[in-house]
């Protein structure tokens, strides 16, 4: 595309030069004369040459990025203004998608917004505020499960710059050859076990469902299917699939044999690998720094089994509204999708670039082995259900595995039968405040958005309101949901998405909620 751009200004810059020559029509060439005497005082000083007036910018584009990478587009003005004769102007943005979906319905927003997960895009695209993106002969420099994941409807909608995912961490001391079935995970880590030089086999992080995922790919467990098309298919829910059945399964044995810690708290389970008391954990790059600190031996390696990670990608998307589409595409392709560019976006986000000539330039052997890890990964599903499949799977798997109150099967069906009734989605309508405390007030369990204990019901006022409900001293975390799942919420800002509303009680107590849906603030009383 900067090809076609740059040959229209290089013929108007010769037509320029051409007139110019022509202009001052053709001259006779003048007679000798006498040479003038000598002049007896000093010559009056040149008149200066006239300034040319500076050439105002013909345009503006415009992005909205976060603080750490704007510094990277703002260094590319220079370049941009003197090929195409526009300004470059990079404004700060912390919410970027939500102030995005704000102004781009009225002409606000930006040419590119940069830097949105891949996961959120599918209700911009649904609305019609997004362009596609042609990264025309540079799509063969992207990675293809990035590609992918900025993929809707057979329609590619974002540049893709960097991805994530987790990778297979094992203590060189104790494991000098990584195992590459999930059966000699065991073998290795119960005879470490049988010696006293571990604890556990592996830590378990967080929920067991984002974090152990490569268990349940390897088994055949998936959490949305594809249609005909490529797209996710949300009637299509694997959350009971035969695989994931197995794949909780296998840890359920795992916890009832002692193998796998019963407390899955993320820094305690992070600590145990930390301290030689496990020789293998599943961790992603947010991780690295502790891990290093603590001076464990370590590498990163392939997942067992040929199992795979759920992973995501950060990318770069055009405002469908913007009066610069063509120029936006070309920028994308010609200033961003450059191996210098990409590799600064790596070197500041730390996460392995979607750009393989600049993944071929990274030498951190962490990230690229997480990246290698990845490259058969599954992106997030990108569709609005995804938000009412966490809460009810990380239920399901701790009553089966976990806590195992429920057999595997029982547990995974009736979770499943949960999140399908909330894409169907009986409880529209609904306002709730999930939260750490709703065990105590009597929900099945916390942070549960379909749980109708703690629902709120609409004052005279317009506001809504619930509880009050006893708990115990301590600190807790909510946020507002609507609807009964996570598709719609807010957080302590008002915005979606927005971070979790904190409170403490320094006695056993009570709580109580009261909604302002014009503000989409909440204000909780502790007594």
């Amino acid at each position: 595309m900067k090809t076609k751009l740059s040959l229209l200004f290089s013929l108007l810059l010769i037509s320029a030069f051409v007139l110019a020559a022509c202009g001052g029509g053709a001259t006779e060439t003048p007679a000798m004369e006498e040479p003038a005497p000598a002049p007896t005082e000093k010559p009056a000083e040149p008149a200066p040459e006239p300034t040319a007036a500076p050439v105002e910018p013909a345009g503006t584009l415009r992005i909205w990025a976060d603080d750490t990478r704007a510094p990277i587009l703002q260094d590319l003005a220079d370049d941009v203004l003197a090929a195409y004769n526009l300004e470059l102007v990079v404004e700060l943005k912390s919410s970027i998608r939500d102030d995005f979906q704000v102004a781009a319905p009225l002409g606000e927003g930006p040419d590119i917004i940069f830097g949105v997960p891949h996961d959120q895009a599918g209700a911009m695209v649904a609305n019609g505020l997004l362009a596609e993106i042609d990264l025309g002969d540079k799509k063969a420099d992207f990675s293809p499960v990035a590609l992918d994941a900025c993929t809707i409807d057979g329609k590619l909608y974002c540049m893709p710059y960097a991805t994530e995912n987790i990778g297979f961490f094992y203590n060189t001391d104790l494991v000098p050859t990584p195992p590459t079935t999930w059966d000699e995970v065991l073998t290795i880590g119960r005879a470490l076990k049988a010696e006293g030089k571990v604890d556990y086999v592996m830590a378990v992080v967080g929920d067991a469902t984002y974090d152990m995922y490569p268990i349940y790919s390897s088994l055949g467990g998936y959490i949305f299917g594809k249609d005909a098309n490529g797209n996710w298919n949300a009637q299509d829910l694997g959350i009971d699939s035969p695989g994931m059945v197995a794949g909780v399964q296998w840890v359920a044995d795992g916890v009832a044999a002692g193998d796998f810690p019963a407390d899955w708290d993320w820094a305690n389970n992070h600590a145990l690998f930390e301290n030689g008391k496990t020789p293998f954990i599943m961790a992603g790059p947010w991780a690295l720094s502790r891990i290093r600190e603590s001076k464990v031996p370590y590498a990163v390696t392939n997942f067992p089994s040929n199992g795979f990670p759920l992973a995501g990608t950060q990318g770069i998307y055009v405002n469908v509204q913007s009066e610069n589409l063509l120029l936006a595409q070309a920028f994308l392709t010609e200033y961003v999708a450059t191996e210098e560019t990409m590799y600064k976006l790596y070197e500041v986000g730390q996460r392995p670039p979607a750009y393989l000539p600049a993944l071929a330039k990274v030498e951190d052997v962490d990230l690229k082995a997480m990246a290698e890890a990845g490259k058969n990964a599954v992106m997030m599903p990108s569709i609005p259900e995804m938000g009412s499949v966490w809460g009810s799977w990380k239920d399901a798997v701790a009553l089966g595995a976990r806590d195992a109150k429920l057999d595997v099967p029982t547990a995974m069906k009736e979770g499943a039968d949960k999140i399908r009734a909330l894409i169907a989605n009986p409880l529209t309508g609904m306002i709730n405040v999930p939260g750490s405390y709703q065990a105590q007030a009597g929900c099945p369990g916390d942070w549960q958005p379909e749980c109708k204990v703690t629902a709120m019901t609409k004052g005279d006022d317009g506001l809504y309101r619930s509880g009050p409900f006893t708990i115990k001293a301590g600190d807790y975390e909510f946020k507002i949901a609507l609807d009964g799942s996570w598709t719609t919420n807010y957080g302590s800002d008002g915005k979606q998405d927005g971070p979790n509303y904190k409170v403490t009680l320094t006695a056993d107590g009570t709580i109580e909620f009261v909604y302002d849906p014009a503000t989409k603030l909440v204000t909780a009383t502790v007594k």
